[in-house]
């Protein structure tokens, strides 16, 4: 048992060790590559617990070891779409607490996305602003699909004058 004094090192989570938030973790980082390229991937992070007959708690961190926010659920590891939900809040909470900025953000409106369950049950940020007068909110990219959004400039690119 640790007293509140001896506080406990993070321990780099191995590739492997849990499969399903691996999975998840990979869909995170291509987001962050497309939206925070100047960020290196982001890690797991096991804390051992206070308590002896506790498991370990994991987060999500940044590769200098730094998190921010709650451990992942521990039985989201078995479901795969609820290991992606948990997965991609930590990360949130990690990237917007650490670097003090809103990730990710819409394009459109420059308002941050939020995680949530689309109609078709695929997980995928979310916009508030409003499309159109008549849709409230939009679904913008599923998570791990920002990439598509995002359109690197392109410098042999002429535009079009007109004669």
């Amino acid at each position: 048992m640790r007293t509140l004094f001896d506080p406990p090192e993070p321990r780099r989570v191995p590739p492997g060790e849990y499969p399903i938030w691996d999975q998840a973790l990979a869909l995170l980082n291509r987001d962050l590559a497309a939206t925070l390229p100047e960020q290196e991937p982001l890690q797991l992070l096991a804390m051992p617990s206070y308590d002896a007959d506790e498991p370990e708690h994991v987060y999500v961190g940044r590769a200098n070891g730094e998190w921010h926010g709650n451990c992942l659920y521990p039985e989201s590891v078995n479901h795969p779409a609820h290991a992606l939900g948990s997965v991609t809040e930590a990360a949130q909470d990690t990237i917007t607490g650490l670097l003090w900025k809103v990730w990710p953000v819409c394009a459109e409106h420059g308002l941050g996305m939020h995680p949530r369950d689309a109609d078709d049950g695929q997980f995928s940020w979310w916009c508030a602003g409003e499309r159109s007068r008549r849709g409230p909110a939009h679904f913008l990219a599923a998570v791990g699909a920002l990439d598509t959004l995002v359109h690197p400039p392109r410098p042999n690119h002429r535009s079009q004058q007109a004669s």
